[in-house]
């Protein structure tokens, strides 16, 4: 299934290559800017039905265009970026169905368990979404943390995935060296996470056409949904048309092929 998606930065919708994201803008790679406001896309998404999207803050200053979101589209997204103990709850109240976390449940490149479990408690597993962004290295898939840069110790295997599924919903995946090229998803991945996730798993990450939807959802046997970016023509893209991706979601929920 398609998943949508709202990336901001410093306060507007931007579709930026994932893996130069840095803490200063030196070398950010951006492949849109919207002059539209988050809050449309938002509305957007509620018009066609669509749920289940995330609205990721990528750095500061973005914090009013994710409310006006979630006012927006309330119960239908996701809100990942910044997110910690002290906030996590604030966010559900603004109106996201989720949050997505990362970089606050890492310590020195170590999952901290007991963050972790803090959080659980504080709001439930039922409302946490992980986000296991990882690149490739060694020939192994390590999450990474800090926009995106710093590789943490843990690998994105089964293990993992079997261990983390009791403290969450669901699992949010960027495949950053690919995020944003519009070269083709990371299909070697997205099978592995099918086979691995025990719990539903969205992939984000490289998508360039609708036939990348179509295979994500075969190779995966439909288990793991699709996020498109970039490719999208609503975000300046020419590989995708968002009402086809709207039409495919119809298709799958009415089991058609």
């Amino acid at each position: 299934m398609f998943r949508p998606c709202i990336d901001l930065h410093e306060g507007k919708v931007k579709q930026i290559v994932g893996g130069s994201l840095r803490d200063d803008a030196a070398g950010l790679r951006t492949n849109f800017v919207s002059e539209k406001p988050a809050a449309w896309f938002a509305e957007l998404y509620r018009r066609d039905g669509l749920k289940g999207g995330h609205v990721i803050q990528l750095g500061p200053g973005n914090e009013a265009a994710a409310r006006a979101a979630l006012a927006a589209h309330p119960g239908g997204l996701h809100l990942g970026g910044g997110l910690t103990l002290d906030n996590a709850r604030a966010w559900l109240d603004a109106g996201a169905s989720h949050v997505i976390v990362t970089s606050w449940v890492f310590r020195e490149g170590r999952l901290d368990e007991q963050q972790l479990q803090q959080l659980v408690a504080a709001i439930g597993k039922e409302r946490l979404v992980l986000d296991l962004s990882c690149r490739k290295r060694d020939g192994q898939y390590w999450v990474v943390t800090d926009r995106w840069q710093k590789f943490t110790e843990l690998a994105v295997n089964g293990e993992t995935l079997q261990r983390l599924a009791g403290s969450c919903a669901e699992f949010l995946v960027h495949a950053v060296d690919v995020e944003g090229l519009c070269r083709g998803v990371d299909l070697e991945l997205v099978e592995k996470l099918s086979q691995w996730s025990p719990i539903p798993t969205t992939y984000a990450g490289g998508a360039s056409s609708l036939a990348d939807l179509e295979e994500v959802t075969r190779i995966s046997r439909n288990r793991i949904d699709l996020t498109v970016g970039s490719a999208l023509d609503i975000f300046g893209g020419s590989g995708v048309r968002y009402a086809d991706a709207v039409e495919f979601n119809r298709r799958m929920s009415a089991g058609e092929k």
